[in-house]
């Protein structure tokens, strides 16, 4: 409990350390100013909560205090039940409070890139891509989030060839971080005449988005091409010289975005640029404690194989953590992928706790 307690007062600590450094520095728009804002808002709520666990600690101690010090026996009787009840409450938010003082991911407050490309399987690979986009879709308005496309190409049965899109809301990143990887499909492609079950994958990548302030871009880091947009047709296909792609020159990542307006196009490149050089300086900064890390939820390697949808027997299954749900139906129309996203987050947390504990 004593350790405990020490965490939480640093942490407290530190949240009135950013609140006096922002009231004297107030520069808007600065990257400390930006950085220990975040912060702040941040710890906010954590703070709050850590808050009123220090005081149920301290009505603990005065109600122990008062019942060693009183002679009237029911008085003292009254505040050992009183003691009783907080030592309960406070047993209860313990492991809470654990979990709130975790380690936490910085990218975890922001929004997500979410890109989806079809794997093996030819045209039932684009079509399950285009099902993973409405589970995905529905599942952030069930949130309250902000569903934007960034970059739609669609191939000739009405799936998807690939896609971007930008969502926006509180902890977007955190709740779907664990989604980068391979999703598999077993089920009749509504091609199949014969009835045979075929497996087809699809690709899913999460990026936290970044700020400019994270990510410097270079001008002389990166060439800009304009061209004409082409496609199997619909509505992302323009007539004129509107597609941009960027490619930035000292890692070869390459950018394209193909919407009616140039300047847009310029704009969502740069944003998908930046998150995508964010995801990779993340990525090599976490090697190392990742290839530690025994206990860890997935890599967010996208190749790693994640997840079986299993049509004909109604069920989802989640390699990482061994989770089976017959409930196929519900998750992949967005309303039941809570359940699997808690279940991630719950596995993750368990085994960053036990690797405190060690």
């Amino acid at each position: 409990m004593s350790s405990l307690v020490a965490k939480l007062k640093v942490v407290v600590r530190r949240h009135d350390e950013i609140q006096a450094l922002l009231a004297d520095h107030p520069e808007p728009g600065s990257a400390d100013y930006t950085r220990l804002t975040r912060e702040y808002a941040e710890m906010n709520p954590i703070v709050e909560q850590m808050r009123g666990f220090q005081k149920l600690v301290s009505d603990l101690d005065d109600s122990v205090a008062l019942a060693e010090a009183e002679d009237d026996a029911e008085m003292r009787a009254m505040a050992e039940d009183e003691a009783r009840e907080l030592r309960a409450e406070i047993e209860a938010k313990e492991q809470e409070m654990k979990i709130l003082l975790l380690p936490r991911d910085e990218a975890d407050s922001r929004n997500a890139i979410l890109e989806i490309r079809p794997g093996t399987g030819g045209d039932e690979a684009g079509l399950f891509a285009g099902d993973l986009l409405g589970m995905y879709r529905r599942f952030a308005e069930m949130q309250g989030w902000k569903f934007e496309t960034i970059e739609m190409t669609e191939n000739d049965v009405g799936g998807l060839k690939e896609v971007s899109v930008r969502i926006s809301g509180t902890n977007v990143f955190a709740a779907l971080k664990f989604e980068s990887g391979v999703h598999r499909v077993q089920r009749v492609p509504v091609t199949e005449s014969s009835g045979r079950i075929h497996t087809s994958a699809a690709t899913v990548a999460v990026l936290p988005e970044a700020e400019e302030v994270d990510i410097e871009i270079r001008t002389e880091d990166i060439r800009i091409d304009t061209m004409r947009a082409s496609g199997a047709g619909g509505q992302h296909v323009n007539t004129t010289d509107s597609a941009v792609r960027i490619t930035h020159l000292p890692t070869g990542i390459i950018v394209t975005q193909s919407q009616k307006s140039q300047h847009r196009n310029r704009e969502e490149a740069m944003r998908v640029l930046r998150a995508r050089l964010y995801e990779k300086a993340r990525d090599e900064a976490n090697a190392e404690r990742a290839a530690d890390r025994k206990g860890q939820v997935g890599s967010g390697d996208r190749s790693e194989r994640i997840r079986t949808y299993n049509f004909p027997q109604g069920r989802v299954s989640d390699h990482r953590i061994n989770l089976t749900l017959h409930k196929l139906d519900r998750i992949i129309a967005g309303d039941g992928l809570g359940e699997v996203i808690d279940a991630l987050t719950a596995e993750d947390q368990a085994a960053r706790l036990a690797e405190l504990g060690e």
